[in-house]
């Protein structure tokens, strides 16, 4: 079984507009909502390549029932934890020309729920994926991560880590079977200038030596690197199409990289499905299809 673990879910409010002015009354050119957190849009994207996995995290309030309604309606089996006080968060979503986010600040999360939660990680079992992607809320420890780590230490599991920074570099004693920063995380990471794809594989193999086993460096618009744990470079670019959306193209990619070593072992492979699935979200305006992953595949 795979287990994404998302510890603020959203409900994303998208409206699109060909401008905005503040201190007015702006009308919208159309409306979408989408049931988001990064971990949530993992076991999504996951669905559309036939893996099943279980959504683990909080919910609150009358958004955090909409959450949990939602995603069953897209066949993810959900374990979430509900809260006494608060709601989930809406994050708002203004694309109008640019874009602009306005992220809610989601409910607190005492310390009993947060040890609810690690006692439902004590189900995962060896051979099983756990995929921790996202940032940490406020009223949260910033150790969380780790401990949740240490809880299935002494699991054989496959650990994926989505996050940024300090988070991310206080999870590689865990030893991630991958983890997916950027360029620019990349260079907050290390404090340096990372200018091309030679300063790409030098980082991204000093976080293997810091714990990592396989990293994928996402790289915008050129697509994406994997350094594998046998040594292997390997890189996959985009397609040239309109870009209509960018949220969840990173948790689409850590899906299908997933999926794709799941099934074939392959890590060139791996890479190749992931990079058609972010492809296929930032080509659509919510996430992967099905149809659409397959679709952007045959043109790789």
């Amino acid at each position: 079984m795979i287990y994404t673990v998302t510890l603020s879910p959203s409900i994303d409010y998208i409206v699109r507009m060909s401008s905005v002015r503040f201190n007015v009354t702006n009308r919208t050119e159309s409306e979408e909502f989408y049931y988001g957190g990064k971990g949530i849009n993992v076991s999504q994207v996951l669905s559309q390549l036939d893996l099943p996995s279980t959504a683990l995290g909080f919910i609150a309030g009358f958004t955090g029932d909409a959450i949990a309604a939602g995603i069953g309606d897209k066949n993810v089996r959900t374990d979430f934890i509900r809260l006494d006080n608060g709601f989930s968060r809406i994050n708002i979503k203004i694309k109008a020309g640019g874009e602009t986010e306005i992220n809610g600040q989601g409910p607190d999360i005492p310390a009993e729920a947060l040890e609810a939660l690690m006692r439902k990680l004590d189900a995962i079992r060896d051979g099983d994926v756990l995929v921790l992607a996202g940032s940490i809320p406020k009223t949260m420890p910033d150790d969380v991560y780790e401990r949740m780590l240490d809880r299935v230490s002494h699991k054989n599991i496959m650990i994926v880590v989505d996050a940024t920074k300090q988070l991310l570099v206080n999870s590689l004693k865990s030893h991630p079977f991958v983890i997916k920063p950027n360029r620019l995380e990349l260079s907050e990471i290390f404090h340096a200038e990372v200018e091309n794809e030679q300063d790409v594989e030098k980082y991204a193999r000093k976080l293997q030596e810091m714990g990592a086993r396989n990293v994928i460096v996402s790289l915008g618009r050129k697509g994406a690197m994997l350094v594998d744990e046998n040594g292997g470079v390997h890189k996959q670019g985009t397609l040239k199409q309109p870009v209509l959306n960018t949220v969840g193209a990173g948790d689409s990619m850590v899906a299908g990289f997933i999926a794709g070593y799941l099934k074939t072992k392959d890590y060139a492979y791996a890479l190749k499905l992931g990079s058609a699935c972010g492809n296929a979200t930032s080509f659509l305006p919510g996430l992967a299809t099905r149809e659409k992953i397959e679709e952007v595949l045959k043109q790789f």
